[in-house]
């Protein structure tokens, strides 16, 4: 057998599913509009939020949805992390913890519970432009420099 021959019954369509399979390892799809880094390593995109028919539920991080807390879900960031969120409209910032994964919606990069929602100006309207900053861990949750909630481990 010649090094340039496949194994007898093993022939060229065999070694090209071998060379696809092995580049589905390296290639990660795009999220299609999952927001952007900025300058600073946070992120911006459209934040959303939880319709109250979700109280009470588990997220995938095994706690119940609260809507009067502060939390939120996000795609990649590990659950127990604490975001400052702000409303690129008015200013208003609000610090969540993510318990839960998603937004699942095209051109989302965050779901929020309804309670961060209004904190944040945006119950009404249901959508809004935001930036994500990941902030210590014993920030307080809840609007920016409120002391109301403080963040302990999920």
């Amino acid at each position: 057998m010649r090094s340039k021959e496949f194994p007898p019954g093993l022939g060229p369509r065999f070694a090209l599913a071998i060379a696809f399979c092995a580049g589905l390892g390296f290639h990660q799809p795009a999220q299609a509009g999952a927001g952007r880094q900025d300058r600073e390593g946070g992120q911006t995109g459209t934040a959303s939020y939880y319709s109250r028919s979700f109280s009470g539920r588990t997220t995938a991080s095994g706690t119940r949805m609260n809507p009067a807390g502060y939390h939120a879900a996000h795609r990649t960031l590990p659950f127990g992390t604490l975001v400052e969120v702000t409303n690129l409209r008015n200013g208003r910032s609000v610090v969540v913890r993510v318990d839960d994964r998603g937004p699942f919606r095209r051109g989302r990069v965050i779901d929020l519970t309804p309670q961060a929602a209004l904190a944040l100006g945006f119950a009404r309207a249901g959508v809004t432009q935001v930036r994500l900053s990941v902030v210590p861990q014993y920030a307080a949750l809840g609007p920016a420099g409120a002391l109301d909630e403080v963040a302990e481990a999920p």
